[in-house]
């Protein structure tokens, strides 16, 4: 049996559960959010332009290209167009306060990218399968509307996100002792995700694991190279170009796979490239970072928020 015919083992009460876990753990990313994380934007805006377009524009062109040259099975090439799709995953402000890059930005490109991915995932994973002619054929026959997938990522984003945001507005204690708590909750609960699909589906992920690793790496890899050379090119500051590089490929893959599971029914490649982008670029943000830790940025003008860095360390440790 082929990868493309791979359908993977998730019931539909699991699903169920997913989606409320996944709008829980947007709530807690927005409890870090406030209004000035957006206006911020306003000040120095070419920063977050090229983040955005990095994220937006140029990821999903380069998985468009990349995937025109390895032609990877169908199911792997619309689960690289998806994760391309999606907006960056809140693990990248740790990994650029942690990189000695613009914490600030990375906040409100987080911020920003996952509003717009309300209408940019649906929209860009719509756009760029269906100019490769295998994906296209894959998409039409599930009947997709971008109407459906915008109207689930609402759910799952917009509305957790308010809430979080008007908690943290009128309750700003509690909202700030739970942050913490709640960054972490959201990757080991990712992580169990992970843990249970591929327990349930061990041989086919033992079999295909091979092929798909390598593709994804080669893709996270480059992502973060077009995050940093699309800031270099634009002449920002090193610091800025690190928060871009990690924001540029450190991806929402979590929303990702629930995606999958949601409007692809539970499509093997697309859920098996969603589940080991989640994993490796964990282990590849944290190498970027640590690297970067050891290696001070030569020049800055940015003022760092001394608040907002403290916050992230305690947040994180």
């Amino acid at each position: 049996m082929g990868i493309d015919h791979l359908q993977i083992n998730f019931s539909e009460s699991s699903l169920i559960i997913m989606n409320i876990v996944i709008a829980f753990v947007m709530f807690g990313v927005a409890l870090d959010l406030q209004v000035s994380d957006f206006k911020r934007t306003l000040t120095n805006p070419k920063p977050v332009l090229i983040g955005l377009t990095a994220q937006f524009v140029l990821l999903p062109a380069m998985t468009f290209v990349l995937v025109s040259i390895v032609q990877p099975h169908p199911s792997i090439a619309l689960g690289l167009f998806l994760v391309a799709a999606c907006p960056g995953g809140n693990l990248s402000n740790f990994l650029t306060y942690l990189a000695k890059g613009n914490t600030p930005l990375s906040i409100s490109m987080s911020a920003i990218s996952t509003v717009a991915a309300i209408f940019m995932t649906p929209f860009n994973t719509m756009l760029w399968a269906s100019m490769y002619k295998p994906t296209a054929d894959l998409i039409n026959s599930f009947s997709i509307g971008v109407w459906d997938m915008f109207s689930a990522i609402l759910f799952m984003l917009a509305f957790p996100l308010a809430l979080g945001m008007l908690v943290r507005r009128f309750f700003q204690s509690w909202a700030l002792k739970m942050i913490g708590f709640m960054k972490k909750f959201s990757i080991t609960v990712f992580l169990i995700f992970i843990v249970i699909m591929v327990t349930n589906n061990f041989h086919a992920f033992i079999e295909y694991i091979g092929s798909v690793l390598i593709i994804v790496v080669i893709h996270n890899a480059s992502a973060i190279f077009i995050g940093y050379m699309a800031a270099r090119l634009l002449r920002v500051e090193e610091v800025d170009r690190r928060a871009i590089a990690i924001e540029t490929g450190i991806q929402n893959s979590g929303l990702g796979l629930i995606l999958v599971f949601n409007f692809f029914d539970g499509l093997g490649g697309m859920a098996i490239v969603a589940a080991i982008w989640g994993t490796w670029h964990i282990v590849s943000g944290l190498f970027v970072a640590i690297y970067w830790s050891r290696h001070t940025p030569k020049t800055s003008n940015i003022t760092f928020s001394l608040s907002t860095e403290l916050n992230i360390a305690k947040n994180n440790h």
